[in-house]
């Protein structure tokens, strides 16, 4: 399901995509975080992704009532606080997207995939 919103004039539709790129954006401006994981199932590798490939690490539903769920796989610097890094990082994607598309977000759930020593 894509996200629609009703105007005067017509409807917009979002697509998951869209939202995905976005909320991975704003994911990885937040303090803490290095990047976007991609979680290869099959061998259990974590991998850092590029700028290009930020969707990649998240996964946007969007339900019926026209919320939207977003899990962030994320990889976190060393010697941060995970629960501090957690706190801003979903108070800010949350702002992001709603403020972008006009829709609510209902629930952002964080997967700690890795941490990273940064120089």
């Amino acid at each position: 399901m894509k996200g629609h919103i009703n105007t005067d004039i017509g409807e917009v539709m979002i697509d998951h995509d869209v939202l995905a790129k976005y909320a991975g954006a704003s994911a990885v401006e937040c303090f803490g975080v290095v990047g976007m994981a991609s979680v290869n199932m099959k061998d259990g590798i974590v991998k850092l992704l590029k700028k290009d490939n930020l969707s990649h690490g998240v996964n946007v539903i969007i339900d019926e009532k026209n919320k939207i769920t977003i899990d962030l796989h994320i990889i976190v610097s060393y010697g941060v606080s995970i629960s501090a890094v957690a706190d801003n990082l979903i108070s800010n994607v949350k702002y992001n997207v709603e403020e972008f598309s006009g829709l609510e977000v209902d629930k952002i759930n964080i997967f700690v995939e890795g941490v990273r020593v940064i120089d």
